[in-house]
């Protein structure tokens, strides 16, 4: 039973709107380039409607693995196909299991706390899930590979893929935890301090530090580097033919990296050129 008629799941008239329009994202990112105005995460602002970090990254992260579950079992039905190859499934699962991860588990369970989020990058967060999920969604489906032999003959493709996928999430596993560390060690401090004073323990969510361990010792957004290359993975699994796994990583490229340097200089910023030393923001030795 479709949720909206020819939308979720979409015909493949409006999947094929969707892709073409997706691939026109980088444009809407420009704005980053010029602003340093981010209402999110370390440069998040004091705003009456500002949504709850937790909830906010869960709710507009979320979004996107749902709708791909939802379509990769709606419309194989209204499309006539009994049963999709393994190959799609296993692109289904990487997609499903990052977004477990980052959706669910990291603000929900993992994170010690999270800074406040403004409701327009809530928005334009829930509409880049969206779109992506019915893009990559629509492409596992059934606009894509429908049988076995289309996977035929790019076995070893695909694994060197899966592999690198696999690598690029333990690598944003990883540096995800060494930034909680930060604040973990931080709330214990506090809560030392407070039972030695009977106070209760004050908030760490705006406490701070340069991070050191992995990839941090190179770069700022090590996080960063790792989900690209998590989503290289995705599209080698894919195959070059595969635009909606090629127009994520493009499209999260264009986002992330005027965010990785609008980071950079938030941390000069904050403490001072010399602490921060020869870290680039996002690839080691380049940017």
């Amino acid at each position: 039973m479709a949720i909206v008629q020819n939308w979720l799941p979409p015909s493949r008239e409006n999947w094929e709107l969707v892709c073409y329009i997706w691939q026109f994202f980088p444009v809407i990112t420009a704005f980053q380039w010029l602003l340093d105005w981010y209402p999110q995460g370390k440069t998040s602002t004091n705003f009456r409607f500002n949504i709850p970090g937790a909830i906010g990254w869960a709710t507009m992260e979320s979004a996107g693995f749902l709708t791909l579950v939802y379509i990769m079992n709606a419309l194989p039905k209204e499309l006539g196909i009994e049963e999709l190859p393994w190959g799609n499934w296993t692109m289904a699962g990487c997609f499903v299991i990052h977004y477990t991860y980052r959706a669910v588990l990291s603000p929900l369970f993992l994170n010690p706390s999270m800074s406040p989020i403004h409701p327009l990058v809530w928005t334009l967060a829930f509409l880049f899930q969206i779109f992506n999920s019915t893009a990559i969604g629509g492409w596992l489906a059934g606009y894509g590979p429908t049988t076995v032999h289309d996977w035929a003959g790019r076995f070893w493709v695909m694994e060197i893929g899966l592999v690198l996928w696999a690598w690029g999430l333990l690598g944003n596993i990883f540096h995800d935890d060494d930034l909680r560390e930060i604040r973990r060690a931080a709330d214990r401090q506090q809560r030392q301090e407070a039972e030695k004073l009977g106070k209760p323990p004050k908030s760490v969510h705006k406490v701070y530090m340069i991070p050191k361990n992995g990839l941090f010792k190179y770069v700022l957004y090590a996080h960063y580097l790792c989900e690209w290359i998590e989503w290289a993975g995705f599209w080698m699994v894919g195959g070059w033919h595969c635009g909606p796994a090629r127009m994520f990583l493009v499209n999260e490229i264009a986002t992330m990296l005027p965010r990785a340097l609008q980071g950079k200089r938030w941390y000069i910023q904050r403490f001072g050129k010399e602490k921060v030393g020869n870290r680039k923001a996002i690839i080691p030795g380049l940017v």
